[in-house]
């Protein structure tokens, strides 16, 4: 229990802020509380089976360049998606295809957080205690899972709360301006990665990506 309650509570902290968290605010924005609850939690579920099953060898498995790069380009889609604000559609979508939002909440979700702070905690925690035992494997699981999930509650529900306050039109253009800065956070990340942080190369590949992106987005406006 007491291995639990420090995992918990040491997930719950290193959440706190975190860039996922605030994607839950623009989420929902865009999608059903329960398609998000049920892709995060999903999301949540398999990364910390990653994170505790592999424990610290897991990191000397993840290429960071194409998981940022992966994760930058989904945040772009979400923020181009943002403008959309064709209700009928979506619901129309949304009644066809149930399970389309959940899966692109899982995948932005799973990218977002796969290598991030807390993800990283957790591989670190698993290390820490779990020592072949099965039930302090599954106790860090526990703690990993349900300190994310609490941390992350409270940015959805604060998006929740400003859905119903706040004039959709707005609440799009915050949804937008999140997901187009962790999108160009990530993409930075990435090219960073790639060709050094701060070269020629790394800062002409982000300026040429954003770019792109924003003239997609202002065809999208002036359509």
């Amino acid at each position: 229990m007491v291995i639990f309650l420090t995992v918990l509570a040491t997930i719950f902290i290193a959440e706190m802020g975190d860039k996922t968290q605030l994607l839950l605010v623009a989420m929902a924005g865009k999608y059903k509380v329960r398609h998000i609850l049920i892709g995060t939690w999903l999301a949540t579920a398999v990364l910390n089976l990653l994170a505790v099953g592999m424990g610290a060898a897991l990191g000397s498995y993840l290429d960071m360049r194409i998981i940022k790069t992966l994760a930058g380009f989904a945040f772009f889609w979400f923020a181009y998606g943002a403008l959309k604000n064709d209700e009928e559609e979506e619901k129309e979508k949304e009644m066809k295809h149930d399970l389309g939002p959940v899966i692109a909440i899982f995948c932005s979700f799973f990218v977002g957080e796969l290598g991030d702070k807390t993800q990283l905690s957790g591989i670190t925690l698993a290390a820490n205690y779990t020592d072949r035992s099965m039930a302090n494997a599954f106790f860090v699981f526990l703690g990993c899972t349900l300190g994310l999930i609490l941390a992350d509650l409270i940015g959805l529900i604060v998006g929740v709360v400003l859905k119903s306050k706040v004039p959709t039109g707005i609440l799009n253009k915050i949804s937008f301006g999140i997901f187009t800065v962790f999108g160009v956070m990530s993409i930075v990340e990435a090219a960073g990665l790639v060709f050094g942080a701060g070269s020629v190369a790394a800062v002409g590949s982000c300026i040429v990506v954003t770019a792109i992106f924003a003239l997609l987005c202002l065809r999208e406006i002036h359509q």
